[in-house]
């Protein structure tokens, strides 16, 4: 079962009619611990600012819960856009420890001006896949939609698994064992997210 961590912020309904779409059955939005503890896979979704985030997920309690699942237990977790970026160590948008599931951090776009690019970054961007992995064929011309004015700043670059380009190259996916990352949303993505989260459900 699949179950997308409500912890009070996030696009959580869209997540779950797109798995919904594709045919996943066994997948649920839930905060009880009980349903959590029986999780084979997390979804960590996230709209909004970092340390809000991460105090809503405080306040909840699960942190010890879910450290256990990802970190013991090992289940597949997928972090979506503020879930990714709680992955990582700390950010520029606040002063809250994250997850640090992730050799990361979170850091603001800060832009050559003469490129005239305005943050946050939105809309439509091809993603270059940097290694073999269960979630994307690298081969395969893959294209995401974005809504961000942060971005995920590997420490480890083994741990970066695609890249995409707004003004320069910067971190989109993240991949640390059975913890995945992703800045874009694949519940807004079209053929290319329901084949992410299609592979997801089958890991």
């Amino acid at each position: 079962m699949i179950v997308i961590i409500d912890y009070g912020i996030g696009n959580l309904a869209s997540v779950l009619n797109m798995f919904k779409k594709i045919g996943v059955k066994e997948v649920c939005i839930s905060n009880d611990e009980n349903i959590i503890s029986k999780a084979d896979k997390l979804l960590l979704p996230g709209v909004g600012a970092f340390d809000a985030g991460m105090n809503n997920l405080e306040e909840s309690k699960l942190i010890p819960l879910l450290n256990q699942k990802a970190l013991v237990e090992k289940v597949p977790v997928l972090g979506i856009c503020l879930g990714m970026q709680l992955l990582t160590q700390r950010s520029d948008e606040g002063i809250k420890k994250g997850l640090a599931w992730i050799d990361a951090e979170t850091v603001k776009f800060n832009l050559d001006p003469a490129l005239k690019l305005k943050v946050p970054h939105m809309g439509w961007n091809y993603i270059t896949v940097k290694r073999s992995n269960p979630l994307l064929d690298a081969e395969s011309k893959n294209r995401f939609y974005f809504v961000h004015s942060y971005f995920v700043k590997c420490f480890d670059e083994s741990q970066s698994l695609a890249t995409s380009h707004f003004g320069k190259d910067f971190t989109c996916m993240v991949n640390k064992d059975n913890v995945f990352g992703a800045q874009f949303h694949p519940e807004k993505s079209l053929k290319f997210g329901m084949k992410l989260l299609e592979n997801f459900s089958n890991l």
